[in-house]
């Protein structure tokens, strides 16, 4: 059965009873002493011995009590404490388990070390292997029948040149790979442009935006044939130009424009790029047109350099 606060003041007051017993008991005794007579007998040890017997008596009644104001009020200013004790016990806990399986944990932090490192290696053989068969699949792309092209190895693009509008970069191989001057650079998708330096382990590489370039080309709908070159302004929209079309041509936007291969520098079909618009030059004759590239070299990682092919070196080639 629940007690009351009410049910409670018999036990509180018993408590309270007991508690002034002992202070008749400390008045006896300080009546014997001469030196705590004058104490014992003052108004401020009464008034601490009133307030102790007052919170005696509170202890009491909480113990016998089941009140839940007093029980709760208990229980929030020692919270705090219990708070902190249990963080502490936590820690301690921790600590010994440390100690005690700390060689169980080391042993269990390498296995998991062993496992980690195993991933990573069967990741990178994933990712090369990856990579050798795209470029496996890029080289066989880039062998059109009849053209006996031979391809070095994956070169990867190592650098750029620095506030150059025409795109041009550096690619890891050079002398020792078979790298010579004036090869042509490509990619499965298209014609990217030539090597224009060349040093034992590495080799520049000049884009077809540039203006140092020309490159002979034709119109794979209609036939009709013209020449690349590159300009500052052109390159700063990433396109090229295509000049010497016929009068009477019938190229329109979106025409793929190839390699011709007559110029013996690079073999004939590599994709070059789009028509964007064709108009007439400005000497009547002919007509000229604006050709987007198929290549943005400022994407490229990886190309690849035409080291030889039938008609290298020639001045022009049958069809």
């Amino acid at each position: 059965m629940r007690l009351g606060f009410s049910d409670g003041v018999p036990e509180f007051a018993a408590g309270f009873k007991k508690s002034a017993r002992v202070i008749v008991w400390l008045q006896i005794i300080s009546q014997r002493g001469d030196s705590l007579k004058e104490f014992f007998s003052s108004k401020k040890f009464l008034v601490i011995a009133c307030i102790a017997a007052f919170l005696i008596g509170v202890m009491i009644y909480a113990a016998v009590s089941s009140s839940n104001v007093i029980s709760s009020a208990i229980g929030r200013a020692f919270s705090p404490l219990q708070r902190f004790s249990n963080k502490i016990s936590d820690a301690v806990a921790e600590t010994i388990d440390m100690l005690i399986n700390a060689k169980d944990y080391y042993t269990e932090n390498q296995e998991l070390k062993e496992e980690l490192a195993e991933l990573y290696a069967q990741i990178s053989d994933y990712t090369l292997v990856s990579q050798e068969n795209e470029h496996l699949r890029e080289m066989i792309d880039l062998a059109p029948s009849g053209n006996n092209i031979e391809l070095s190895e994956p070169c990867n693009v190592i650098g750029r040149t620095a506030n150059d509008v025409y795109g041009s970069f550096f690619i890891d191989k050079g002398e020792k790979d078979g790298i010579e001057y004036y090869d042509p650079v490509v990619t499965s998708n298209g014609m990217v442009g030539y090597v224009t330096e060349v040093q034992y382990t590495y080799s520049k590489v000049t884009t077809l935006l540039s203006n140092e370039l020309s490159l002979g080309v034709y119109c794979v709908r209609t036939g009709e044939t013209g020449v690349i070159e590159g300009s500052y302004e052109l390159a700063l929209d990433s396109k090229v130009k295509m000049v010497y079309i016929p009068l009477e041509c019938e190229l329109k936007k979106g025409d793929i424009v190839i390699t011709s291969g007559y110029s013996g520098t690079v073999p004939k079909g590599i994709v070059v790029g789009l028509v964007d618009e064709t108009f007439i030059a400005q000497n009547g004759l002919s007509r000229s047109g604006y050709i987007t590239p198929a290549i943005d070299a400022s994407e490229l990682k990886t190309v690849f350099v035409i080291t030889d092919f039938d008609g290298k070196g020639s001045a022009y080639e049958e069809e």
